[in-house]
């Protein structure tokens, strides 16, 4: 993955635009583990497609009474913040729900609009108690992936080992042969995070 560091010797502790760029685009490799709900150039693909997302949002309804805002964070939660979906995708399938008297708005004080599961709602999940069931077990998947490729101890590790490096480089006290001690540490590691499997 850091292949390209291999043979350059002093120069990764060269001026700190140098630095700067690599960390930049070894951060970004790790930005590439992405799945399914963010697209990699910035954007979102569609996770699901709009009946697929009221059933979700029936199902969490029927686990607990929600308003809006919190069933996108329970979607956040159960991908490990891999996907949410938009509140332009959100209210709109609550209104389609109440519409088909699947769900009924929870009488509150408060200016949200808490909504729970109807009768005529848990005999819906029920007749799609499959499909229900497939479309829980992908979010929980994309949790799983997520969490299976979580790039935060790895960038804060990429992170200390820039700034300890420039702050030695910049207080001008490391010795020639400490520099290509450093280097050579730096290839060292590079080498065996290459072999791991």
């Amino acid at each position: 993955m850091f292949g390209h560091m291999h043979g350059r010797g002093g120069r990764g502790c060269g001026p700190r635009g140098g630095w700067d760029r690599w960390a930049a685009q070894a951060e970004g490799r790790f930005e590439g583990f992405r799945h399914e709900g963010r697209g990699g150039g910035g954007g979102r693909r569609r996770m699901f497609d709009g009946g697929e997302l009221r059933l979700v949002l029936l199902r969490m309804i029927a686990d607990e009474p929600r308003h809006g805002y919190e069933l996108i964070k329970a979607v956040e939660e159960l991908t490990g913040g891999a996907y949410a979906p938009s509140p332009g995708m959100v209210y709109p399938a609550l209104t389609m729900l109440a519409e088909m008297e699947l769900i009924a708005e929870q009488p509150s004080e408060t200016a949200r609009k808490r909504f729970v599961v109807t009768a005529a709602g848990e005999a819906h999940l029920a007749e799609h108690e499959e499909q229900v069931a497939m479309l829980m077990a992908r979010l929980a998947e994309i949790g799983a992936h997520r969490a299976r490729h979580d790039r935060a101890p790895i960038r804060r590790a990429m992170r200390n080992l820039r700034d300890v490096v420039m702050e030695r480089v910049e207080a001008g006290d490391l010795s020639d042969d400490a520099v290509h001690e450093v280097a050579a540490l730096i290839d060292g590691v590079v080498q065996k995070i290459e072999r791991l499997k």
